[in-house]
């Protein structure tokens, strides 16, 4: 019975110093001031095991089909280049703004599975500033930016205008989202 005494008393403790910690205003929520190592592990292992735990059952098409990735390019242009940048360009005004700062996808060899990047796509990040495109484009329009984001980095700036220059440019023609 001491022991469910204390196990609770500790529980109220931890409970009543976590609020009083949120009222303290002590947490700093500015954007250009990193996180300690401690909310900045919790965040990232937040993110990845949800995402984890929501991709099971997402079929992957076929992201080597040519029509699907010139829609992509399109809308990557439009949407994303700001944070995420484009080959060639090492920094934009939006991406040096945002913390966590945005992956510069066109530098990178993709690493995020397509079926994580799909759902990080359409339903976004909270507090990361990644919005939700699943709001305003419909799921063929997403694959086409993943089946996009698999050939970004192969780019060079030429090759990523000319790209551009033969997709639809930025369109949700699929979309039967409202």
């Amino acid at each position: 019975m001491n022991f469910a005494k204390a196990v609770v008393a500790v529980l109220v403790l931890g409970l009543l110093g976590g609020i009083g910690f949120v009222y303290s205003g002590q947490f700093d929520p500015a954007a250009d001031q990193p996180h300690s190592r401690l909310v900045y592990w919790l965040m990232e292992n937040l993110r990845h095991r949800g995402i984890e735990a929501r991709v099971a059952g997402i079929d992957v098409p076929d992201l080597s089909d040519a029509a699907l990735i010139r829609t992509g390019a399109g809308n990557y242009d439009a949407m994303c280049t700001g944070c995420h940048l484009k080959p060639g360009e090492t920094d934009s005004e939006m991406h040096r703004g945002l913390y966590p700062q945005p992956p510069a996808l066109a530098s990178k060899t993709p690493t995020t599975p397509p079926d994580h990047a799909y759902w990080i796509i359409k339903h976004g990040i909270k507090a990361s500033g990644m919005p939700a495109w699943g709001k305003s484009m419909d799921d063929q329009t997403i694959w086409g930016m993943v089946a996009f984001l698999q050939q970004l980095p192969t780019l060079t700036p030429d090759g990523y205008q000319e790209a551009v220059e033969h997709s639809s440019g930025h369109s949700h023609e699929h979309s039967d989202v409202a």
